[in-house]
């Protein structure tokens, strides 16, 4: 494996090679629209290093063009973003999400890139199966390059699951329905722990007063159709979350297999095993398992560095559980970079763009082993520095090697849709609504299709 200094050798001449051959930059803004700073945003402060190091590399290649980068956290990101765009202050280049970019195509918010890819012949063949083609909109159109993908795994606290007398091969083989919850809660029962020491599958377990949660929370799920908290689960019943995707036009939150999914979770925090919805605002549920307040929690492998990098904490990572056809699930996404269509540096933004979108880049970011790279080449790099970290991914990459994915929603009105269904799953999750309630709910998301 490289070390860093020659991975960053390898970043600048790939870099020189792809300037040679992206001078064109797609269609001209003219010459001042090719140099001078730009602005990139992102919000995950974990991938920031890596990114900086691109920006570094790419500046060495491109002399008249300066990259500013900008992180802001995930709660915040958005809500400046769309403010920019009205405001006419937006960055030229951001990371962009799935569930996010339909609604900026309405509002003609993004540069789309095909003259770019075809003048400068970017390989979209790279990249791994199915994300180019997510980044084309319903105009046929692209705008995005992509960047990574991830997948969802249960992130598990090793000492507490010995202590439980729960091996590996145990947590790496858990089995779900939504009738009993199977060995899965099973599995949350045995980690759950009052704070008399009596665990929760034991005669005078105390609910209302827990020192350890079997599961941990970081919230309903209802803001994004449940990616980490529940969509894994729902999806081995064959429920799907829109009747078609990319572009569906009928949202299915009235299915009662996803209804009987939500109900049997939320029941694990009337039961103590997790922790109430209300116990999570203002919290966070990684720093909560770093703590030792949890002992599992499911999440995204874009987590992977923090999860493994609290101190004193021995990490294991396991698949998500079998559903009840024996198969495994796992929602997949993956992020690209889009260039604000506002922007007055375009030539200097598809540039940079075009360097996000190559290995030059990608490799830089599998070397820091934070997250999956979109090109394949990268992807294994990104296993191999895991790996070499002492971090087995192996929960994660499976499900794309098994083709056990399935995409998250990409849909017009994702924000009214998430509008309408986070109170709604609150309310579940909460325990002040059945499950039945989402039904009412669906009905709203679908009558913004039907307008």
């Amino acid at each position: 494996m490289m070390n860093k200094k020659a991975i960053g050798a390898v970043a600048v001449a790939a870099a020189a090679a792809l300037a040679l051959t992206a001078c064109g930059g797609g269609a001209s803004g003219g010459a001042e629209s090719a140099k001078g700073e730009i602005s990139y945003w992102l919000w995950d402060a974990n991938q920031l290093p890596a990114y900086q190091q691109c920006a570094t590399d790419f500046q060495k290649a491109n002399p008249d063009i300066k990259v500013k980068i900008t992180q802001t956290g995930w709660d915040d990101y958005w809500g400046k973003i769309t403010n920019g765009m009205a405001s006419g202050t937006a960055p030229d280049v951001f990371t962009n999400h799935l569930a996010k970019y339909p609604d900026f195509i309405k509002t003609k918010q993004l540069v789309a890139l095909d003259d770019a890819v075809a003048n400068d012949k970017v390989d979209l063949g790279q990249y791994n199966e199915g994300l180019a083609d997510l980044w084309v909109g319903q105009d046929g159109k692209r705008y995005g390059l992509p960047k990574d993908w991830d997948t969802i795994a249960l992130f598990y606290n090793k000492k507490m699951a010995a202590d439980a007398g729960l091996t590996a091969e145990q947590m790496g083989s858990l089995s779900w329905n939504p009738q009993d919850g199977g060995t899965y809660e099973k599995a949350i029962a045995r980690l759950t722990v009052d704070k008399s020491g009596k665990r929760g599958d034991e005669p005078g377990f105390d609910k209302n007063n827990v020192a350890i949660y079997g599961l941990g929370l970081e919230s309903s799920g209802g803001e994004n159709a449940g990616q980490t908290q529940w969509s894994f689960l729902a999806a081995t019943t064959g429920w799907t979350t829109t009747d078609k995707n990319p572009w569906g036009t009928h949202y299915n939150y009235d299915d009662k297999r996803l209804q009987d999914t939500i109900a049997w979770w939320a029941s694990l925090a009337e039961k103590g095993y997790m922790p109430k919805l209300e116990t999570t605002v203002g919290a966070n549920a990684a720093d909560n398992f770093g703590a030792g307040k949890a002992a599992i929690n499911s999440s995204g492998s874009w987590m992977i560095g923090q999860y493994t990098g609290y101190k004193g904490i021995n990490v294991g990572i396991a698949p998500t559980p079998a559903g009840p056809d024996g198969k495994r699930a796992s929602m997949f996404n993956g992020l690209a970079d889009s260039i604000w269509a506002g922007t007055k540096k375009k030539d200097a933004a598809i540039k940079w763009v075009e360097y996000l979108g190559s290995a030059a880049c990608q490799d830089v970011v599998a070397a820091k082993a934070v997250v999956f790279p979109a090109i394949k080449g990268s992807t294994d790099k990104a296993a191999a520095a895991f790996k070499a970290k002492g971090v087995d991914v192996n929960a994660f990459t499976q499900h794309v090697k098994d083709k056990t994915t399935f995409m998250l929603p990409i849909t017009d009105n994702a924000a009214k849709v998430s509008g309408i269904m986070k109170p709604a799953m609150d309310g579940v999750v909460a325990g002040k609504t059945p499950a039945s309630s989402l039904t009412a709910a669906n009905e709203q998301v679908n009558a913004l299709f039907a307008k």
